[in-house]
């Protein structure tokens, strides 16, 4: 990793100790609603006396609780603050380790009765003790601040799980008989999760993914699965179909783990209309994959965008400068934007 080159080089900078100052203490995201207890949340610098008027948006789905004990793993340039809390999936029975971002606009006090789009980040390869996009060296946070200050990103909140039990297989994020059920995790205790610590909106327009390689693989094929949950992702060098191991011996439980047949079916029944965006890297393979996805399936409501990334390898950095290149301004586009509270 970036970490571990900057430390060997021995010349590593004082003020780059401030990426992890405060590591390992206490997070609180955003401040408390005017009506909630004194110690339910940090008011902000700045905020106002009086409190502001909510945005009379139905759609808005305030923190439902349980609140969620966040320490911190990194510290971005502008202040902001990756997290990671320790998560008991109430409906998988799985318990992992999950990390968070906010934007800096979370704790802006215009924005204190605003929902906020939440974006999924998926890993690829085994997915399992850590979410690479949790490191603040692939740069996934510090392009969405960006993207925001240029008008061309949603100030999303980042939702950053594992993604496979244990680092021997990979469990194509579903629930394979007689394994972890890490499909209910991914669908259901992740969103609740973000759901009872976060101000998410109820409706699908709040709700993408994005991921790489397999992560790709796992968010295509759960915005497919649940389309009346999640609206969108970003999909870079990812597979098409599922290839898990453990899938011996249960063929139709793949089937209903197969982006093919969940896109044929989503298109048969003229389904609510998804958005699929692959990215891929002109210096890997992959690509034929996409096309033929695209061809075959990229029709009626499941909507489908292929970015080329110039002299792109199949590693995350590349993916990101993707993201920064036109998928976040994609994304973006589809999906809902907090708004300001009015008065």
């Amino acid at each position: 990793m970036a970490f571990a080159l900057l430390l060997g080089g021995g010349g590593f900078a004082a003020w780059k100790l401030e990426w992890f100052s405060g590591n390992g203490g206490s997070v609180s995201f955003g401040k408390a609603p005017a009506s909630a207890a004194p110690d339910a949340g940090k008011q902000s610098p700045g905020a106002p006396s009086a409190p502001a008027k909510p945005t009379g948006d139905p759609d808005v789905q305030l923190p439902a609780g349980p609140k969620s004990d966040f320490k911190q793993t990194a510290k971005l340039d502008d202040g902001t603050i990756i997290a990671k809390t320790r998560l008991a999936g109430a409906k998988s029975g799985f318990e992992g380790d999950v990390w968070v971002w906010t934007p800096k606009e979370y704790n802006e006090a215009k924005y204190e009765k605003s929902a906020f789009p939440v974006l999924i980040a998926l890993p690829g390869g085994n997915g399992f003790p850590a979410n690479y996009w949790s490191d603040r060296s692939l740069g996934l946070q510090k392009a969405i601040s960006e993207g925001v200050q240029a008008g061309t990103s949603l100030p999303f909140i980042v939702i950053m799980p594992v993604l496979n039990p244990d680092s021997k297989y990979y469990y194509d994020g579903a629930d394979i008989p007689g394994q972890p059920k890490m499909g209910t995790w991914i669908a259901e205790d992740v969103p609740d999760f973000a759901k009872a610590n976060f101000r998410t909106y109820k409706s699908r327009d709040g709700w993408a993914f994005m991921g790489s390689s397999s992560g790709a693989f796992v968010g295509m094929k759960t915005v497919l699965q649940y389309p009346d949950r999640f609206k969108a992702v970003i999909a870079s060098g990812g597979e098409i179909v599922p290839d898990s191991p453990l899938w011996k011996g249960h063929q139709a439980e793949m089937d209903a783990n197969n982006p093919e047949k969940l896109a044929k079916k989503l298109i048969d029944t003229n389904g609510p209309e998804v958005y699929i965006n692959f990215q891929v890297g002109t210096k890997e393979t992959g690509k034929d994959r996409m096309v033929k996805f695209q061809q075959q399936f990229g029709k009626g409501p499941v909507k489908t965008t292929i970015r080329d990334i110039q002299n792109g390898e199949h590693n995350g950095w590349h993916y990101v400068r993707g993201m920064k290149e036109g998928s976040l301004e994609w994304i973006s586009k589809v999906l809902k934007a907090p708004q300001p509270a009015t008065g």
